[in-house]
């Protein structure tokens, strides 16, 4: 494990104990799934991001594969 130095918000900070309190989970616990969370979040928009981006450079050759297999009859 690494050991982070971090500053919080003092509201998000109070929050967040307030929470702790009924779930009796360990702080450090509690961040760690937060972070992990977060992490796989970010992934998913980055993934998406990069699909759009690749899916508009596709796109004017998908519609022109189409429009041939229309005019060849196989669209139906």
């Amino acid at each position: 494990m690494k050991t982070v130095s971090l500053k919080i918000d003092e509201s998000i900070f109070i929050e967040t104990e307030k929470i702790l309190s009924v779930m009796k989970k360990p702080r450090n616990r509690y961040i760690n799934e937060a972070i992990e969370y977060y992490n796989k979040l970010q992934k998913r928009m980055i993934l998406e991001k990069k699909l759009r981006k690749e899916s508009e450079l596709v796109k004017e050759d998908s519609i022109s594969v189409l429009k041939e297999f229309e005019e060849l009859g196989y669209a139906d």
